[in-house]
């Protein structure tokens, strides 16, 4: 039990500062990408950051391992989230569900209803996924023999197009590794798209509801 609540307490104090530390991960990430005509400097000040706070999210990691009081491979098996942000730093942001729980603690009880924090999670979610998929993807399409992808632009709208499970096939990516990106999108796409139709169509059933057992019955 002991365990549970120091655990619960280092979640508490560094969700926000990680949160935090992941955008700029994120931002570093993009200016390396896209600031192609930057100083040699400032890319490797950009790459020394991220590097920085890669360290930063992997020793958290190790003190959230030590805290559980678990086996390793078994803290693996049950905080799979964690382990994969610390894997990929990009998808850290789309942690954003312990991030509200973390504030929710601090301001009380929440101010919005189950479906409307669904949607804004997922929503955002979506918003940080294809971004940061759009700059992986670019970077590895950029100059590749036979690529359809061009500009940032282009990768931007194949993004929509992925995760929105479109696919016009007007843009499509040429290398490995961009096709593997496009298979974890895919999957977060449809996971996304589901929450967010799933937890509508539940708050509609509810309004329905609440209307029925307004109306006076007939007679």
């Amino acid at each position: 039990m002991d365990d549970e609540s120091r655990y619960a307490r280092w979640e508490q104090r560094t969700e926000i500062p990680l949160f935090l530390a992941s955008l700029l991960f994120l931002a570093a990430y993009a200016a390396r990408v896209l600031a192609v005509s930057m100083p040699s400097g400032w890319k490797n000040l950009c790459g020394l950051t991220m590097l920085a706070l890669w360290l930063v999210f992997a020793a958290d990691y190790t003190v959230r391992w030590r805290l559980s009081g678990q086996r390793f491979p078994h803290f693996v098996r049950t905080h799979f989230l964690h382990t994969v942000v610390v894997l990929l730093p990009l998808l850290r942001p789309l942690r954003i569900v312990p991030l509200y729980d973390a504030i929710q603690r601090r301001q009380g009880e929440p101010r919005v209803s189950l479906h409307a924090r669904v949607i804004a999670y997922a929503g955002l979610s979506t918003l940080l996924l294809g971004f940061a998929g759009a700059l992986a993807v670019f970077q590895l399409e950029r100059g590749a023999p036979g690529a359809t992808m061009l500009t940032f632009g282009d990768a931007v709208w194949w993004a929509a197009e992925t995760l929105s499970t479109v696919g016009y096939g007007d843009i499509t990516p040429v290398t490995t590794g961009g096709r593997a990106i496009a298979m974890v999108m895919m999957a977060g796409g449809l996971a996304l798209l589901g929450a967010v139709t799933g937890s509508f169509s539940s708050w509609l059933l509810q309004i329905f509801s609440r209307e029925s057992d307004r109306r006076p019955p007939e007679g």
